[in-house]
């Protein structure tokens, strides 16, 4: 057992001293030990060096600057460790929760807007809302919600969801942004003759170099020192080369033409936008006199709609300027100007679209990198509360707050198991909750428990939760004095980071395991996976999806559950006469089996089983049901039962029952159905009844 693992789940004696523990789970650190200490502080730093990095590329997986990965990396993690029930759970950004933050953002604002990174802080507020209030109400067993089957087919297909969304990063070319990533993702593929060769270098090689010290050097920070080697080797290679040009200077007519596209497109979705927030802006000041103006209300719906076609065509204006290749040629007067490239393999230095800045066209000859990290700790700012946008993103939201927790959760008790940890789930919920919350007033997205983090933090020592205080702090000094020696980092340093992290989760044996287990499990996890990645960039839907079939496969069993006509083995045991291929117990009397509750879904099918098994034997004048399986009975189910026994008995034909539980038995009597079937066909166990039967209709 760990040294603490019995200090961290006692409390003082007294009702106070536990609500005092409950209210402030942190106290369970003190008093620290030296050794506590000393474990903490190692855990800290190891896992600074990996979130540092991580929260970058992860920031970016969810459409924002790269700082905003550090800022989700400060307070939420320590709000999140201080009122947390793990001890070893790390909380931060994470890949599944960072592309299903730009998944549901994506159709409300383009991309590194202002409005953008408001409504991811807004997204991540309602998560820490939901949250917080399930683990207040003691909601945790919501986890059983989603099915093994449907948490391993949503896992693996978001795993290759994520991992695939950044190979347009790894190539260095565009990717449109519609609502169907695999049609997304096939006009990547389409421009691979376009790929940057030095950008698809460096991504390969941050994967060989992972692999490499993965395998061989495990104790070192692979990626930290990943992206390390690659910032200092992209700035002495210079890796980014753009340059800022006039639209005179385009001498392709081709280029220039599509270029003016793309700055005619861009201004059309500044316009509507800044019409967008007049409108609104109006309209609240109407609701705040109680008034409507539905021409307006109209006018906001037709900009909204015109905003979402404009984005659609600027996303696919991106790609179409990135096939110009140009190359820069001096003239006589010492202007330069850029005419179309006589060649534009992977391997050519081509210069091609890269942005437009202050009416000027920006080109880029080289690979993308992170560029200025602003430096200095987050400001406090009050996440947008835009109803409107509140329904919208609500659905999304809840999905994300139940899948993040369920991560973590998954997390906590993998790590618990090592160390006897006693977890509360709800409490857990709170601290993500309050992470979340607290994080969204600092500019923080949506945050997570992280397995790889935990993880590492688990095998470096970590005692406490003071070890995630040590690793945000760590951040901070990033944040305040080291921004400036990111600059060169490279975008697809980045991407391999993420790749390397989410393709290491795909593991498709547990739905091979649940198929051979059960088919329709199998199915469900199969049908998730597909689901989830038809329905990309909406991941919410495939575990929605999941769900359903799940709820839809349960529902089956139980309005169809197991009956089945009995038989004697050759050793006088009862079994399946049909599906062991056995005689009957007898002509004149049918036993049965029914395993399941008798209640209003399977009340019918109960009895046309029953009937069924009658009409196999004519010349019965009885059936027994077995009832150890019937745990409990419902109003509907009683009122079957009592109909049935009245046709029966009409027709000649008794109805016994044998084994009844105690609650069963009850509700018998309560409903006076003893009386009704006869308490002489009411029997304890199933040997008497079996002797009583045999008795009345085999020797009389």
């Amino acid at each position: 057992m760990h040294p603490l693992s019995q200090h961290s789940a006692t409390t003082l004696p007294g009702s106070d001293s536990a609500l005092l523990y409950r209210l402030l789970p942190l106290l369970r650190w003190f008093p620290p030990t030296r050794e506590g200490l000393r474990g903490d502080l190692i855990a800290g730093v190891t896992v600074t060096l990996i979130l540092i990095p991580q929260s970058m590329a992860y920031a970016q997986l969810a459409g924002l600057p790269v700082v905003y990965g550090l800022y989700a990396s400060f307070l939420p993690v320590m709000i999140a460790s201080m009122w947390g029930a793990s001890r070893f759970l790390h909380t931060g950004p994470v890949a599944l929760l960072s592309l299903m933050s730009a998944a549901a953002i994506e159709p409300l604002a383009s991309r590194g807007s202002v409005e953008f990174i408001q409504w991811s802080m807004t997204l991540a507020l309602m998560v820490g809302v939901m949250r917080l209030a399930l683990g207040l109400m003691r909601m945790g067993v919501l986890l059983n919600l989603a099915s093994h089957p449907v948490v391993s087919g949503f896992t693996n297909a978001a795993a290759l969801i994520i991992g695939l969304s950044l190979l347009n990063t790894f190539l260095n070319v565009p990717m449109p942004r519609s609502d169907v990533f695999l049609r997304d993702l096939w006009h990547v593929v389409m421009q691979l003759p376009l790929a940057h060769a030095p950008t698809i270098a460096f991504g390969l090689g941050t994967l060989v170099l992972l692999a490499l010290l993965k395998r061989y050097a495990p104790q070192l920070p692979g990626v930290l020192l990943a992206v390390v080697v690659g910032t200092a080797v992209s700035a002495g290679l210079g890796f980014e080369r753009t340059v800022l040009v006039t639209p005179a200077q385009i001498e392709d007519a081709a280029a220039r033409q599509d270029y003016d596209t793309y700055a005619r497109l861009e201004a059309q979705l500044a316009a509507n936008k800044k019409a967008q927030a007049a409108v609104r802006e109006r309209l609240s000041q109407l609701e705040r006199r109680a008034l409507h103006d539905y021409s307006l209300e109209a006018e906001l719906l037709r900009l909204t709609g015109e905003e979402a076609g404009l984005k659609k065509s600027l996303y696919g204006q991106r790609v179409a300027v990135h096939r110009h290749a140009l190359v820069p040629v001096r003239l006589p007067d010492g202007t330069t100007v850029y005419r179309a490239a006589p060649h534009s393999g992977p391997f050519a230095t081509v210069w091609r679209f890269n942005g437009l800045k202050d009416g000027r066209i920006k080109l880029s000859a080289g690979g993308q990198v992170v560029g200025t990290i602003p430096a200095g700790l987050p400001s406090f700012s009050v996440p947008p509360l835009d109803p409107k946008i509140i329904g919208g993103l609500l659905g999304t939201a809840a999905l994300m707050a139940l899948i993040g927790f369920m991560e973590a959760t998954s997390i906590s008790r993998a790590l618990a198991a090592k160390t006897r940890e006693r977890l509360d789930p709800n409490q857990e919920l709170i601290g993500q909750g309050l992470a979340n919350i607290v994080g969204s007033f600092f500019q923080s997205y949506t945050v997570s428990g992280s397995f790889s983090r935990s993880a590492v933090a688990a095998r470096a020592g970590a005692h406490t939760g003071l070890y995630a205080v040590v690793s945000a702090l760590g951040v901070v000094l990033v944040m305040l004095y080291l921004t400036p020696y990111l600059y060169h980092l490279p975008q697809s340093v980045l991407a391999a980071i993420v790749m390397s992290a989410v393709f290491g989760l795909i593991d498709f044996k547990p739905l091979r395991h649940a198929w051979r287990v059960r088919r329709a499990d199998g199915l469900v996890g199969w049908l998730t996976f597909a689901a989830t990645l038809a329905m990309a960039p909406q991941l919410a839907n495939g575990v929605l999806i999941g769900v359903l079939a799940t709820i839809a496969v349960f529902l089956h069993g139980t309005m169809q559950p197991r009956s089945e006509v009995l038989g004697r083995t050759h050793d006088g045991r009862l079994a399946g006469a049909a599906s062991h291929d056995l005689p009957p117990v007898s002509d004149n009397y049918v036993v049965m089996r029914f395993d399941a509750s008798l209640v209003f879904i399977n009340a019918a099918y109960f009895e046309q089983a029953v009937m069924r098994a009658l009409a196999q034997f004519p010349k019965a004048r009885a059936v027994l049901i077995l009832g150890d399986g019937i745990n409990r009975i419902d109003a509907t189910g009683e009122e079957k039962l009592r109909a049935l026994a009245a046709d029966l008995s009409a027709a000649g034909v008794a109805l016994a029952f044998s084994g009844l539980k105690k609650q069963v038995r009850e509700a018998f009597t309560r409903a006076g159905l003893d009386a009704v079937i006869g308490p002489d066909n009411i029997f304890p166990g199933r040997d008497s009844a079996l002797a009583a039967m045999a008795e009345r209709y085999d020797r009389g």
